[in-house]
């Protein structure tokens, strides 16, 4: 019967309860009180001693001895026993024993009590067959059952929620032993660990004899610990204050119930039913004290006057709750109403596992902000603690065994030096679990903290305070996902104002005198709290308002040798909770950093304005060079740049950082190097007139430059001094100019010419024509007069083009759309580009505004381009044309044809210069008339043309055609 209760009590209700976190400091009190406070910890010290040694024993023992069993629960019924219920695929139903079978006897032994059954599989043993003699509706049937050893895979599981209880509950005690309930707190969770920990094995001796009674225990004062616990916490209720007697009376029911359970094994008749009725009535009981707490934690949650309390009471309910909740209605329900434990049952257990994890940290009731903490801490401890738990044997026996063995008259040297290593193994083991579990906490912010009293060392570093300014509350708000912070420092005044925040948006009018004062508050606990920033009843009205308009919760002073250097303000976390204890005291110690720094800062702040002087000066003389509109560069007696000024950089296209440094040949090109080594040599200012340079972005250009000495005020030479005049734009004017005076004199040529011409052309293609119509018969002399025809309209057409070269066609100027002309022109040219194998790339801009001039004319200028490209390209190519608007309506026409040579390029505008000297088959010479008469539409047009071209590579033509205005319009 002991061994059937033994298995059920221990699938029950595993209870799990965590750390207190506020701090508690001795204070004197008399000899009396100190000799009670260490008698109690003498007792609570020998008490959790003998749970652990008796815990490890147990837990051996029941590893040594299997307790058998049938599958069946029997219950006593006329004089016999009777099947009430048949486990599922247990033995007794695999021997086909079913639910209202009656057992008369085993193995040959008449059963007629549940403490005779007992005994009798216990003597078969484990996977040992017995005869069961049973009756089925009067009918005598014997079966044979194999006796399996029974269930105790639950009984790890609540070993493991009994270590979490004393794991968590030892750290409590050691950490803040002295702090409110901290004691009654780790009561609870040594009867915890007794609870789950103790298992009754059935072998019937003394000492599982100590185990059950230890067990039905702490079964019976879990709950009723529990519930006062709640009804002190976080202070005694008022009902409580009203009825002194409800605390007497709680722990009543618990202990009537333990008499009953010794009355009911001592004296009274055992039977299976009466075992049954203890623990239902125990069961229910421990479920309505455990629902009693809750709603009593609950209420204390909903009446809360103080966010912190109400925020502390939500943790505590929400986890109680998660605790209770499930482990009632899946477990005890069931059970009350009959339910035989099964592994959703058992399962269910296992959420009691929340209560120690989400309530211990609530008894330090102005420390709600350790709540992050403490679950870790206790996490940490609680796995470290259940880890060395099961190597701390190990380890004691083998370092013992090592020392007797080297040392065979060491005797209890050995046992010592095991438990020492032990030890000293134990902290680095618990510090890697707390890295592990500060990594999956904080995650992203790990690094953060991890590198926080590393980030204030480093603060020197930075001198401007502005930016030291940015980057504390960066950091700070960053690592502590503070919402609110502001840095307070001392202005000429001595008075306090704020140099940087984040999250706050009234910056002036703020009365700072509440941290003026010398605070026996800040003095004992090293900063300010302001747990309610609404109500600041201690300060004047004005610090009431400025604590409520900053909302800032902390206030830590940053001190430098007893002197207060500025002061950090933080408010709560993005989620609304306060901080931890342990950022508090990571800024504690940061803020002497920090106020350090801001002092150095300063120090170098004075000094910069006095630098500052002094390079306003200096910046103002660079000013002068730099704002010149040539190039100035300065070379030392070793031709190393000293100076390069933004003239250059613009001009030279190399940045002054690039030039700074280096040596005159490293950066300039050879023919530059050798002029200056030449004129070196040679005393005063030396001129380089037009010199043509390269530059490091690949073009050219044309520059006067004058290199002088660069002299000291004892007119000692100490470098040299170049100054580039850049004249690149000034000769392409003076090039254009040129080109367009020499295009006019040959225009006014040209037009003579043209007209002289034109007359006796006709009248030789008229003619030639009237030939060719009497000689239709005559094929020899046909082709002969119709070749005449054709040269007559080729040499008109030279003369058309004089004319419109010389501008003495006719023209009528209208708005036109110069995307439309180079698609029709494209057009015309479709079948031509074609058969010559030239690919067409279009970009022409969609919204393209419109010119003011002459389609003919514009589609004249795009035929000799495009004709000009497909030339270029004998073997084909790709021809882009781009349209694009900017500050003018600008046109690219891109050929990959063979390029124009540099010496050309100055006469390609020149009438009658061609390079087409032979032309290929298919292909026409040039006339040389077709680039001037574009050069002189586009002049007409008032636009631009340019050309860059590399031989081999391709030619580019851009022009830019004023868009239409108003005025054109009108």
């Amino acid at each position: 019967m002991q061994s059937e209760m033994a298995v059920d009590l221990h699938m029950d209700s595993p209870e799990i309860t965590v750390l207190p976190t506020s701090s508690g400091k001795g204070r004197n009190r008399p000899m009396l009180k100190e000799n009670q406070v260490r008698f109690v910890a003498a007792v609570v010290a020998l008490l959790t001693a003998t749970a652990i040694v008796f815990s490890f024993i147990n837990f051996q023992k029941e590893r040594e001895f299997e307790t058998p069993t049938d599958g069946v629960w029997w219950v006593e019924s006329g004089g016999h026993l009777k099947a009430e219920k048949v486990e599922a695929d247990g033995p007794g139903e695999k021997a086909g024993i079913k639910q209202g079978d009656v057992l008369i006897a085993i193995n040959g032994v008449d059963i007629t009590r549940k403490a005779v059954q007992v005994r009798q599989i216990y003597r078969t043993g484990s996977w040992s067959k017995a005869t069961f003699s049973l009756t089925r509706s009067n009918v005598p049937i014997e079966v044979p059952v194999i006796l399996t050893p029974a269930d105790r895979s639950l009984n790890g599981g609540l070993r493991l929620i009994a270590l979490i209880y004393l794991g968590i509950g030892i750290y409590v005690l050691f950490r803040r032993w002295t702090a409110p309930k901290a004691t009654h707190f780790y009561l609870f969770c040594l009867a915890s660990f007794v609870y789950y920990s103790f298992h009754f094995t059935g072998k019937l001796n003394q000492f599982d004899w100590i185990i059950y009674w230890s067990n039905v225990t702490a079964w019976l004062l879990q709950p009723a610990l529990f519930l006062h616990f709640a009804l002190t916490f976080p202070e005694t209720k008022d009902v409580v204050k009203r009825h002194k007697w409800l605390v007497p009376a709680v722990y009543a029911v618990p202990a009537a119930l333990l008499s009953l359970h010794i009355v009911a094994l001592n004296f009274l008749r055992p039977s299976e039913v009466l075992r049954w009725n203890l623990d239902r009535g125990q069961m229910l009981y421990l479920a309505v004290y455990f629902v009693a707490a809750t709603v009593v934690l609950w209420q204390t949650y909903a009446n809360a006057a103080s966010p912190i309390l109400r925020q502390q009471m939500k943790w505590v309910t929400r986890g109680t709750f998660m605790a209770i909740a499930p482990f009632t209605i899946f477990y005890v329900i069931p059970y009350l109403r009959g339910s035989l434990p099964t592994a959703a049952m058992k399962i269910s257990v296992l959420s009691l596992i929340f209560l120690p994890l989400t309530f211990g940290y609530a008894i330090f009731r102005y420390r709600l902000m350790d709540v992050d903490l403490i679950f870790k801490r206790g996490m940490a401890y609680t796995l470290a603690a259940g880890t060395i738990t099961g190597i701390y044997f190990m380890a004691i026996g083998g370092a013992s065994e090592m020392f007797h063995k080297n040392f065979p008259s060491a005797g209890p040297a050995g046992l010592m030096a095991a438990i020492v290593v032990t030890a000293l193994l134990f902290d680095p083991f618990k510090n890697w679990i707390q890295d592990k579990l500060d990594k999956f906490f904080y995650r992203k912010r790990y690094d953060y903290r991890k590198t926080l009293i590393e980030f204030g060392r480093d603060l020197n570093s930075e001198t401007d305070l502005d930016k030291m300014l940015a980057s504390i509350v960066d950091r700070l708000s960053r690592t502590l996902l503070v919402d609110r912070i502001a840095v307070f420092v001392h202005d000429e005044q001595s008075r306090w104002v704020l140099a940087k925040s984040c999250g706050i948006s009234q910056t002036t009018g703020l009365d700072m005198s509440f941290m003026n004062e010398e605070r026996p508050d800040m003095a004992a606990a090293g900063h300010l709290f302001f747990d309610n920033t609404s109500q600041a009843v201690r300060e004047n009205p004005g610090a009431r308002e400025t604590i409520r308009r900053l909302d800032l919760n902390y206030y830590l002073p940053c001190t430098v040798m007893g002197r207060t250097i500025a002061m950090v303000g933080l408010g709560k976390t993005t989620e609304g909770d306060f901080l931890s204890s342990e950022d508090v005291e990571l800024l504690e110690t940061l803020a002497g950093y920090i106020g350090i720094a801001l002092q150095n800062a300063r120090l170098y702040q004075s000094l910069a304005e006095k630098i500052t002087e002094y390079e306003r000066l200096k910046e103002f003389n660079e000013n002068i060079v730099e704002s010149v509109s040539v190039g100035v560069l300065a070379v030392d007696l070793e031709d190393k740049i000293e100076s390069w000024n933004a003239q250059m950089e613009v001009m030279y296209a190399l940045p002054r950082a690039e030039a700074l440094g280096k040596r005159l040949s490293d950066v300039f090109p050879l023919n530059f190097v050798e002029e200056f080594y030449r004129v070196r040599q040679v005393p005063g200012i030396n001129n380089l007139y037009k010199f043509r340079m390269g530059t490091p972005a690949g073009d050219t250009r044309i520059c006067n430059i004058a290199i002088a000495p660069l002299v000291t005020r004892d007119f000692n030479v100490i470098g040299r001094i170049i100054i580039l005049d850049d004249m690149t734009d000034r000769v392409e004017l003076e090039s254009q100019l040129a080109q367009a005076e020499k295009l006019s004199s040959i225009g006014l040529l040209a037009a003579g010419v043209a007209h002289e011409v034109n007359t006796p052309l006709a009248v030789i293609s008229s003619y030639a024509q009237m030939l060719s119509k009497q000689l239709q018969g005559d094929e020899r002399r046909s082709a002969l007069l119709e070749k005449i025809t054709t040269q007559t309209f080729r040499a008109s057409e030279i003369v058309n083009n004089l004319l419109n070269f010389s501008r003495t066609g006719s023209s009528e100027f209208a708005e036109v759309d110069i995307n439309k002309v180079v698609s029709d022109t494209l057009a015309l040219l479709e079948h031509q580009l074609k058969t010559s194998r030239v690919k067409v790339e279009n970009h022409l801009a969609p919204t393209l505004p419109k010119i003011y001039g002459n389609t003919g004319k514009l589609q004249q200028v795009f035929l000799n381009l495009f004709l000009n490209a497909k030339d270029a390209m004998p073997s084909g190519g790709t021809l882009s044309i781009t349209t694009r608007n900017g500050r003018a309506v600008e046109v690219e026409v891109c050929d990959t044809g063979s390029g124009i040579a540099p010496e050309h390029i100055q006469r390609i505008y020149d009438p009658f210069f061609t390079t087409k000297k032979s032309p290929r088959q298919g292909h026409s010479g040039g006339t040389g008339l077709g680039l001037a008469v574009t050069y002189g539409i586009i002049q007409e047009h008032a636009g631009k043309i340019r050309v860059d071209s590399r031989p081999g590579e391709g030619t580019q033509f851009t022009m830019e055609f004023p868009m239409v205005r108003k005025a054109v319009n009108a």
